[in-house]
Parts: C-alpha cells; sequence; structure tokens
C-alpha cells in the first residue's frame, strides 16, 4: 500500500533551538511558518516536522498522493482507500475521513505501542 511521503512530526519544546539544531544536520526550512510555530525542514528526502504547542507526542506521519517534495502523485491511493483498506484488516482507527467526501482528509491510528500515526492527505 503506497502512503505516500513519509515524515516525524516532533513536539518540540522551542521551535527557534529545534529548526537551528536541525540546519546544523544540513537539513533547511522547506514549509511552515516559525511565526506559527511549525516548520518543515528538509535533507535531501528526509523531512522532519517541527511543530510547538501543538500536540504531545511525536507523530508518524505520511502523506497520500504527495511524493518528498509535496507534488502530486498520479495514480497513487487516496486516503479513504487507504482507510478502507485498513479497516477491512482489522486495523482500529481514532479518526475516520468522511467517505462521502474527495479532496483533502485525514485518519489516525496509534501502533501497538501507542505511537500516534497521522495519514494526512493535502490534495
Amino acid at each position: 500500500m503506497d502512503m505516500g511521503a513519509f515524515s516525524i512530526s516532533l513536539a518540540v519544546k522551542d521551535i527557534h533551538v529545534s529548526c537551528a539544531f536541525y540546519e546544523k544536520l544540513g537539513f533547511t526550512q522547506f514549509g511552515g511558518d516559525i511565526a506559527q510555530n511549525w516548520l518543515i525542514m528538509k535533507n535531501g528526502d528526509h523531512l522532519v516536522g517541527l511543530f510547538q504547542g501543538m500536540f504531545d507526542k511525536n507523530i508518524l506521519t505520511f502523506n497520500p498522493k504527495w511524493d518528498n517534495s509535496a507534488q502530486t502523485v498520479a495514480g497513487t491511493p487516496d486516503v479513504r482507500d487507504i482507510q478502507r483498506d485498513l479497516k477491512a484488516k482489522g486495523v482500529a482507527l481514532i479518526e475516520e475521513a468522511d467517505e462521502s467526501t474527495s479532496g483533502p482528509a485525514y485518519i489516525t491510528l496509534e501502533d501497538p505501542d501507542g505511537n500516534p500515526i497521522l495519514i494526512d492527505q493535502h490534495v
């Protein structure tokens, strides 16, 4: 199952300190707004989201229909297709996308160790 681009979304204490740290590792600002306390940092194909004050835990994030450059990838599954597949496999979802809609939507779940997973489609 192609779930799109993968990144980790980190709940950070100080976005300025975290941004400076990841820049030392070769990451550059790719998206977001530091004034709104969120940034997407990129190093090659690797993406790290920095989020201050938005959630309590780090989150594994997948973006259906996107590649690691935030470009639309045609012919890839919609988040609703992924949702149906996961439910058919008995995976419990915390939040579900409205099956009667199209376009942007998301679902959330947790792995067996309680790690949050966000499948967030932007297109």
